[in-house]
């Protein structure tokens, strides 16, 4: 018995020097000469916007609970969650390939056919396989990726969210001051109608004048119905990013009050790789398909499985306990002739490798080009702001001295009505701009890799 003991531990010991060995080459990033800054002339900082958290810059507090109400109810987000438990699970699967298992056997038949016979056993089974050639521990990195990269995909996904929120927020904020806009306007058309009518009935004017204060008081009044409806809509995107039925939103503050960060700190464009989640989950995606390759590729060797029993069998229950059994026995198992699927399985695990390293590269051009873009596009709306806030305050001194010289005879009610629609215009350009602003911003913190933090 004693050297029974010594065979089993030898051979176990020869399987873990065995599995020593590895086929296959180590992952390897790929080359991606990345661009020395994002924008030409671009001010490089040596801080980035991933060390700024999504509750320092969103400050409205209804904002933040709605987003922390979407990062906990969103339905896409909690796939992502439950797909981080498949993957954790599937990787501890892998790592308990590379172990001997054990299991117990106990059982009792009887056997009718011919001469009846009896079988009584209580074993423990021990079955092994030696990864000799790196099979299991391929397996096992694959699992690792790919347990990564549902990580890193639920962080990408939350920056998105957060960033969706935080869009959809600022657009019914901007919807909002449009109604309120709509609606003074339309208390001002009313008024000039009254006027209007005044004077038509004094004389002073003729019907022409009434007509066309009623036709612009018809026409702003259109404007209310569709902007109650696009407000209702948006309310509704959000319940949904909310993970709730639809419903009325909350208000914070207005959109002209919204304070946030003309610019932030882009950092270093090499530490984009490692700030954007969506970039890292690219990279493990390609490193799962790497180690797919490399255990492909170890199915062209043979397998060395081991097992081995030990318990009691016996025909008769009166010496069931005083009849030991003990097994040890391991298989050579070595593909021979199957018509070529095993290399074509691994050209095709490679081609899916190589298809995964274009997808990565990929990932990475979008995301420089989604910064180059944001930065352009945050200065430049930033400059269209101001100008349109030039706009709406010449376009304002305007209409009160059209007023004034109609008041006092010295121009005709159609110069009032071009000085009215010239600053109602410059009112919802003014709101349009700062809502395209505000989102520059959302944007532009997003494609730097900001967003994805865990709550505090």
């Amino acid at each position: 018995m004693k050297q029974i003991y010594l065979i089993g531990i030898s051979c176990i010991l020869l399987g873990i020097l065995l599995s020593s060995c590895k086929l296959g080459k180590e992952y390897v990033r790929p080359e991606l000469n990345l661009p020395a800054d994002f924008e030409k002339g671009q001010t490089i900082d040596s801080v980035s916007v991933s060390e700024l958290k999504w509750w320092d810059l969103y400050t409205d507090t209804v904002l933040q609970g709605l987003i922390r109400k979407a990062l906990l109810y969103n339905k896409d987000m909690q796939m992502a969650v439950a797909r981080i438990k498949e993957t954790e699970a599937s990787k501890r699967i892998a790592k308990a390939d590379l172990f001997p298992k054990v299991d117990i056997k106990v059982s009792g038949q009887r056997d009718y056919d011919y001469t009846p016979e009896n079988i009584f056993e209580a074993k423990g089974l021990l079955s092994w396989e030696i990864d000799l050639w790196g099979k299991l521990r391929w397996g096992n990195q694959a699992a690792i990726a790919e347990y990564l990269q549902s990580v890193e995909g639920q962080r990408a996904l939350q920056m998105t969210i957060v960033a969706q929120v935080a869009q959809a927020y600022f657009e019914l904020s901007a919807l909002d001051e449009e109604l309120k806009i709509v609606r003074q306007t339309l208390e001002a058309r009313k008024e000039g109608v009254h006027l209007a009518k005044l004077r038509y009935e004094g004389g002073m004017t003729s019907e022409t004048s009434l007509r066309q204060a009623q036709v612009e008081l018809a026409r702003t009044a259109t404007l209310v119905p569709d902007l109650e409806r696009k407000i209702h809509l948006k309310e509704n995107d959000i319940s949904l990013l909310t993970g709730q039925y639809p419903g009325q939103i909350g208000r914070g503050e207005g959109i002209l009050k919204q304070n946030l960060p003309r610019t932030l700190p882009t950092g270093l464009p090499s530490t984009l790789l490692e700030r954007r989640p969506d970039i890292r989950e690219a990279e493990f995606k390609l490193r799962a398909a790497h180690a797919k390759a490399g255990l492909q590729y170890t199915s062209l060797f043979p397998k060395i499985p081991l097992s081995a029993q030990y318990g009691l069998e016996n025909n008769q229950w009166e010496g069931f306990f005083q009849s030991p059994f003990f097994f040890l026995g391991g298989q050579i198992l070595a593909p021979l002739f199957n018509m070529g699927k095993n290399r074509a399985q691994l050209k095709a695990a490679r081609a899916v490798a190589e298809r995964e390293g274009y997808a990565y590269e990929k990932v990475v051009l979008t995301a420089f080009k989604e910064v180059n873009d944001a930065l352009v596009s945050s200065r430049k709306i930033e400059a269209i702001r101001e100008s349109r806030d030039s706009l709406e305050e010449a376009a304002r001194s305007y209409l009160e001295l059209a007023n004034l010289q109609y008041i006092n005879g010295v121009i005709g009610y159609i110069d009032v009505l071009d000085a009215q629609r010239g600053y109602f215009d410059a009112q919802i350009g003014l709101n349009n701009a700062v809502r395209d602003e505000l989102i520059a911003i959302v944007n532009l913190y997003k494609v730097l890799g900001g967003g994805w933090e865990p709550q505090e």
